[in-house]
């Protein structure tokens, strides 16, 4: 079974696909990171979410936004792939699909994120480079990067 991607607003997630979005994100974010923060910043619902199913269950996601939600460009946040799946490399597949949805769905080519610093490469694999200095997110080194 192939890996499949939709991106959708939030009115048109399903309570399960919202759920299960919402539970893979605290996992991860709350969770193996161990750090206590509110997830539901009140920007899911001017969000694009996009996602991947497997076999049933989400396994990756990200939340996209117009220019002037979180940052003056259009952003890219709440990066995330299931733990069970990260040697498969879907992280990478994943920025690619959000890079493309911004594009489709806001007509942009300039993205900013505010990205944590231990993913600094990754995030240079895809085009971004850093334009801030280290600073803390909920108790996690975070640098801004940007991507023209």
């Amino acid at each position: 079974m192939a890996i499949q991607w939709q991106i959708k607003a939030f009115e048109g997630l399903s309570v399960h696909e919202l759920y299960d979005l919402l539970r893979l994100r605290s996992e991860i974010f709350v969770v193996e990171q161990n750090c206590v923060y509110l997830d539901l910043d009140g920007k899911d619902k001017v969000a694009l979410h996009l996602f991947a199913e497997y076999e049933g269950k989400i396994v990756a996601y990200a939340r996209l936004f117009k220019a002037g939600i979180s940052f003056d460009n259009a952003s890219i946040g709440r990066v995330v792939v299931d733990a069970n799946y990260r040697d498969r490399k879907w992280g990478h597949d994943l920025m690619r699909e959000a890079i493309s949805g911004i594009a489709h769905h806001f007509g942009e080519s300039q993205i900013t994120i505010g990205a944590q610093l231990y993913l600094k490469k990754f995030y240079e694999s895809h085009g971004f480079v850093q334009t801030s200095e280290m600073y803390l997110e909920d108790d996690i080194p975070h640098i801004e990067m940007k991507r023209e």
